[in-house]
């Protein structure tokens, strides 16, 4: 069992909803926190809720971690207007990013798009460009960008236009190969899995540019069952002390910005990695 910390901001959409559930079963972590403006329906013993406006969040209420993950993200008829839009998918997860920095967390990961370019056409893929620029600008330690195609699953509320684009895409699944295969559907728990999949065992570059037909298929590599007593299983505050203790020593506490050195790569896992792949259906 491992002893590694989480914090999840947007825990209470498709993806963060299933991320929280996943993080809390992984015998990797021993303490997961929210950060939500509503605390989601899932309870758990590794589970710590934090409620705060995210208009008003400051370094203090960012505890320290081995990642961040940031599932922030909404549409524009839900916002009410392009300001709005912009508030929750850009200005947030720029603003958690930069105190997540100075707070010496190591890695962070933020689901974007599929087709983000800031100099897009398309309004929502420019935002979304636009946001994993600045990201790269802030210099963290670690950025893994996840981009994944039309999200499906069960979502609280309706929405219309992609529960339409889901059908679409359903029925055309077996048309898309080759070069089409990136914009088939993807299901939100399975990028959920990718997700820490990528914290635990992926690609250790500055920056990492993950696309929805590699984030399909990532899965956990075997391994085995480790012996642990009762006591240490549910000792999830000792365990987080000594976790995030040693990461401490580990990064940088200032934020310095040098475009310079950061190599981004559209890789996946390193080579010594071997994953199970999951096989299309």
């Amino acid at each position: 069992m491992g002893m590694r910390a989480a914090i999840v901001v947007g825990a209470t959409g498709l993806t963060g909803t299933s991320l929280v559930e996943q993080l809390c079963e992984n015998d990797e972590y021993v303490s997961v926190t929210v950060i939500a403006r509503r605390a989601p329906a899932f309870t758990h013993p590794k589970l710590e809720v934090k409620i705060r406006n995210l208009d008003t969040l400051e370094e203090k209420d960012i505890e320290l971690a081995n990642e961040l993950y940031c599932c922030l993200g909404t549409t524009i008829k839900k916002a009410g207007s392009r300001e709005q839009f912009e508030k929750v998918d850009f200005e947030y997860p720029l603003t958690i990013a930069s105190l997540a920095k100075k707070r010496g967390i190591p890695h962070m990961l933020v689901i974007t798009a599929m087709g983000a370019n800031e100099k897009s056409p398309f309004y929502y893929n420019r935002v979304k460009g636009k946001l994993e620029h600045d990201l790269m600008e802030l210099g963290l330690q670690r950025l893994s960008i996840i981009r994944p195609s039309l999200l499906v699953g069960e979502r609280e509320e309706f929405r219309l236009g992609e529960k339409a684009g889901e059908k679409v895409l359903k029925l055309a699944k077996p048309l898309l190969v080759g070069p089409l295969k990136r914009s088939r559907a993807i299901e939100a728990s399975q990028v959920a899995k990718a997700m820490i999949v990528i914290a635990l065992y992926g690609n250790k570059q500055p920056v990492t540019i993950y696309p929805s037909q590699e984030l399909a298929q990532l899965d956990f590599p075997e391994t085995q069952n480790e012996d642990v007593s009762r006591e240490n299983i549910f000792n999830w505050k000792k365990r987080k002390l000594s976790s995030i203790s040693d990461e401490e020593d580990k990064v940088n506490q200032e934020v310095v910005i040098n475009r310079d050195k950061y190599k981004i790569e559209e890789t996946v896992v390193d080579k010594e990695v071997n994953f199970q792949h999951r096989r299309d259906k």
